[in-house]
């Protein structure tokens, strides 16, 4: 997969001045993070407000996992030659101190590392403005004991929220997986829970990846409709051969029949009913970030076991499973990076990365970065035969909402 050196270089001189296309080295088995980074380096909001963060911190700022992927980003940025390879030595090292997971020299899985990285750069941003808002309220205490303010008028200022962190969010996001089965029915604890939730500010993670979905359940006794709304930052789909996003997305919102020992626990009858179940999207992301759930448990061999199938992703992408009143229902996506997987299986293989910059496809293999065409992002669809020799599939989907 690429061309010579000479025409990647011929190529990147027409790219923008401001982008750095760089690749990462290679610690024994870290390449399913090299694509990961790789793509979210690629995704211009994400990295705007991570090298924002960057900029922002102390000297003295104690080393967390975050700061790390501010400090990597920086270092490419800063970089004076647009293209060559950095070493993530000092975030790789964060990484496995803070998770056992990914200590070993084991295959890891691409998807995991992301809602890891995810989740653990939401908590660390809201843990931060939290301890600035507390702040805040003491100085606030402060001015209104001594009745005075810094503007000598003889009223206290309102205080506005200053920190470069961004504002706490809604904990426990993650994929929106369709799950089949169980009551939706909230009780008042978990309704306070989730009101609280829906006070808070959410982060600069949740405002560039962050969707919500709406599940919707009709009893079929007494036709009572019950609605439960949840975030997602991504979302996991079920795939077939020879299929397609789109279909992949429709039957993650198609309707779903509760009966016999999965049937739903009615609030207004009292008592476990049969009922209809779906999930739709009632708001879009900026950035649409699609899991394609290649690795399944097969019962009859007792093992994991990678799906070979064919999964046709386009270049442009409108959801077809959006409620009639979604926020961003007529948005349009454009496909901006892949982390594909290549081996036979879930416990063996290498990840690769493939990121557009502008109009151009480049290639990037951990420290290997090539030019590629459409046509190569094509081939990691898959096979339509089920069992081939073909090992490269799509894995990890990164869409970008296009702006009118």
């Amino acid at each position: 997969m690429g061309n010579s050196s000479s025409k990647l270089e011929k190529a990147l001189a027409e790219c923008p001045d401001d982008e750095r296309y760089y690749g990462l080295e290679n610690f024994g088995n870290t390449c399913y993070c090299n694509s990961v980074l790789q793509a979210l380096y690629s995704c211009r909001p994400f990295r705007d407000r991570v090298l924002a963060y960057g900029g922002a911190l102390p000297k003295e700022a104690d080393e967390n996992l975050l700061n790390c992927l501010a400090e990597l980003f920086m270092q490419i940025q800063a970089s004076k030659k647009k293209t060559g390879v950095i070493p993530p030595k000092k975030f790789v090292a964060r990484l496995k101190r803070d998770n056992e997971l990914f200590r070993s020299y084991m295959h890891q899985d691409a998807h995991e590392f992301l809602n890891y990285l995810l989740n653990q750069m939401a908590e660390l941003l809201e843990a931060q403005d939290k301890a600035a808002g507390g702040q805040q309220q003491q100085q606030h205490h402060h001015s209104s004991s001594n009745g005075s303010s810094s503007s000598g008028s003889g009223r206290v200022q309102q205080q506005q929220p200053s920190s470069p962190f961004a504002s706490a969010a809604a904990d426990g996001f993650g994929s929106g997986s369709k799950q089949g089965g169980g009551s939706i029915q909230q009780p008042p604890r978990q309704q306070q829970q989730q009101q609280q939730q829906q006070q808070k500010r959410p982060t600069w993670v949740h405002d560039i990846f962050q969707g919500r979905l709406v599940s919707e359940t009709r009893c079929l006794q007494c036709e009572t409709l019950t609605r439960r709304e949840e975030v997602f930052m991504d979302l996991s789909l079920e795939i077939d051969h020879n299929t397609s996003i789109t279909s992949c997305l429709k039957q993650f919102s198609k309707t779903e029949m509760l009966a016999k020992s999965n049937k739903f626990e009615c609030e207004a009858c009292g008592s476990h009913q049969e009922a209809q179940k779906r999930i739709k999207i009632s708001a879009a992301p900026p950035c649409l970030i699609l899991h394609l759930k290649r690795f399944k448990y097969i019962e009859s061999l007792h093992r994991m076991r990678k799906l070979m199938y064919r999964v046709v992703f386009p270049f442009e992408l409108k959801l077809p499973n959006t409620t009639d009143d979604a926020d961003g229902q007529d948005a349009l996506y454009s496909l901006f990076a892949v982390v594909v997987h290549v081996g036979s299986g879930p416990h063996h293989g290498h990840y690769v990365s493939l990121i557009k910059s502008k109009s151009t496809w480049l290639f990037f293999d951990d420290d290997q970065v090539d030019l590629i065409n459409e046509s190569t992002v094509a081939a990691t669809f898959g096979s339509t035969q089920e069992y081939s020799n073909h090992m490269d599939h799509g894995y990890i989907l990164f869409y970008e909402k296009v702006t009118p």
